[in-house]
């Protein structure tokens, strides 16, 4: 049996693949301090771990794109899980915190594939504000993984270690990937004719960034997520470390600020059918900003705290469950023929920036929330800026 468009088991499959990335990163943030005094290194030393899946995370979305626009989405899926697979079983094994960061960017290059080609199969299949609703709804289903993955990992790590929070990673990877194997068709129409070398993939994505209105949803992506990788970086010290909350209810604060996501999905697929997928990123970037503003005037008057934070982020990521999607349904909207290759370049920009913030933040962040919290505040406003000034009232129309 294989899956077809408009059904539910489809979108599952979907959703499982974009949430492989997330669950990499957030289920292993409880442990994160205690990896750090095993290992013998600094907060900046751990959160390198991060920092470098995200690197390689980003680097992997500019290959992967071009490359199954031009041999198809299964071929390059299948390859990525595998590399996956690898990866995992080496963060499992890790003797040392170098070789854990190496694992890690391994790792984040073979979860480039997962989500790029899930986004390329939404648009090979979808188009408009369709493609925009389905993107919300995948990110409604995967918004679950954030939301359970650190309650899950704080619960392994305290009864089995760390290490068996990778091990459980890997047991997941290895069944994604029969079930790709086995159920998920191919689904590109025409492949690219073009030889695919070197020298192509910058031509590719100078073609891509040529077009202003692709140029901001890129922003808007990146800017948006930014703020969110603040939060994921520096929420396990600041609630942990700097407000005293033990691991477990740092993995329930987190799930409830990605239920609020949930919930910012689920709203902008209503949004988005009254005032199209520019108008559901407007409102989402305003959002954004009240949540970053929020969380710095309980800082500024002293009435901040693990509750009071928590708070403001759920505000935030209400803003992401608008934005994000539909700025992916507008990018990749702009370029049918493309959308590998426009999958890939969005996902690199937004997980580059995020990976910058991580070490700024990371680097500044000794006893105070000050640093994350600007961070996702500055985030916001650009946000706010980019979506008000670049993108027009109307949706976006291919340029293919």
């Amino acid at each position: 049996m294989q899956f077809r468009a408009d059904t539910l088991a489809l979108t599952l499959m979907l959703a499982l693949l974009t949430s492989l990335g997330p669950m990499a990163t957030d289920m292993y943030l409880p442990s994160l301090p205690v990896i750090a005094s095993r290992f013998g290194t600094s907060i900046s030393g751990v959160q390198m771990t991060l920092s470098l899946f995200l690197i390689g995370f980003a680097g992997g979305q500019l290959i992967y794109g071009p490359i199954a626009d031009r041999v198809g989405r299964r071929p390059v899926l299948i390859t990525s899980l595998m590399l996956v697979l690898v990866a995992s079983i080496a963060c499992t094994l890790a003797p040392s915190i170098d070789i854990l960061i190496f694992s890690r960017f391994l790792q984040g290059v073979g979860m480039a594939g997962p989500i790029v080609l899930a986004r390329s199969v939404i648009r090979d299949l979808y188009s408009g504000r369709r493609a925009g609703e389905e993107l919300a709804r995948v990110a409604a289903l995967m918004g679950f993984v954030p939301a359970i993955a650190p309650s899950i990992g704080s619960v392994i790590h305290e009864f089995f270690g760390w290490r068996m929070i990778f091990l459980t990673q890997t047991a997941l990877v290895i069944a994604v990937l029969v079930l790709v194997v086995m159920a998920l068709p191919e689904t590109i129409k025409s492949k690219r004719p073009e030889k695919l070398t070197f020298a192509s993939f910058p031509k590719i994505y100078m073609g891509l960034t040529q077009n202003r209105l692709y140029l901001a949803y890129v922003a808007g992506t990146s800017f948006a997520y930014v703020g969110l990788f603040s939060f994921i970086s520096a929420s396990s010290f600041v609630l942990q470390s700097i407000y005293g909350w033990p691991p477990l209810a740092f993995g329930a604060a987190f799930g409830i600020c990605s239920f609020a996501f949930i919930l910012g999905t689920w709203l902008s697929r209503r949004v988005v059918r009254a005032r199209g997928i520019n108008g559901t990123i407007r409102i989402g970037a305003l959002i954004l900003s009240a949540g970053g503003g929020l969380m710095v005037l309980l800082l500024a008057t002293g009435l901040d705290g693990p509750y009071g934070i928590t708070f403001a982020m759920m505000i935030y990521m209400v803003g992401i469950g608008f934005t994000l999607p539909q700025n992916v349904a507008g990018g990749l909207a702009l370029f049918p023929d493309r959308a590998g290759a426009a999958s890939s370049f969005l996902g690199f920009s937004q997980m580059i920036s995020g990976a910058l913030i991580g070490f700024i933040v990371g680097y500044a962040l000794q006893d105070t929330t000050w640093p994350m919290a600007i961070a996702i505040l500055v985030a916001g406003l650009l946000a706010a800026f980019i979506s008000w000034n670049f993108l027009g009232t109307e949706n976006p129309d291919p340029v293919d």
